[in-house]
């Protein structure tokens, strides 16, 4: 079922989005998102999470603890156990306050990886809520495209 615009989404206590964009924001908040993605994915620096995760960040992966300490606990071992992990982002856009990226992540460069969809909600200049669809990338596939 579409929600209306006057209503709220159906399995979301979200309301839909009415007003007008404001791509300004949008755009600084994508520029956020790409950014922190790349200095704690790719660089393996996780002091930048407690100063860009909301204080009562909500994690929805649920291998994933919610929170900025849990999440800098969580991926300091992770890195530890894959120091040569990657995650390069692919293409990324915004929405109102949503930040939606597309990655191919590895765990090191024989690793034919996973594709990602991360959608994060932005509040106030932090990442308050995170979202994940992963699917690992196939040796065949039963077309010619990319998952990219």
């Amino acid at each position: 079922m579409v929600a209306s615009h006057a209503a709220y989404a159906e399995d979301s206590a979200m309301p839909v989005r009415t007003s007008a964009r404001d791509l300004t924001q949008e755009e600084n908040n994508r520029a956020l998102v790409v950014h922190f993605y790349d200095t704690v994915f790719n660089r393996h620096d996780l002091g930048i999470a407690s100063t860009v995760l909301a204080p009562n960040y909500i994690q929805h992966n649920p291998r994933v603890p919610s929170g900025s300490a849990p999440f800098i606990s969580f991926f300091t071992e992770r890195f530890k156990a894959n120091p040569e992990a990657r995650s390069t982002i692919v293409r990324s856009a915004a929405d109102g306050d949503l930040v939606f990226l597309h990655v191919h992540s590895t765990s090191n460069p024989q690793d034919r990886g996973n594709a990602i969809v991360d959608i994060f909600r932005v509040d106030h200049g932090k990442i308050a809520e995170h979202w994940d669809v992963i699917q690992p990338v196939p040796e065949h596939a039963a077309n010619d495209n990319t998952m990219f």
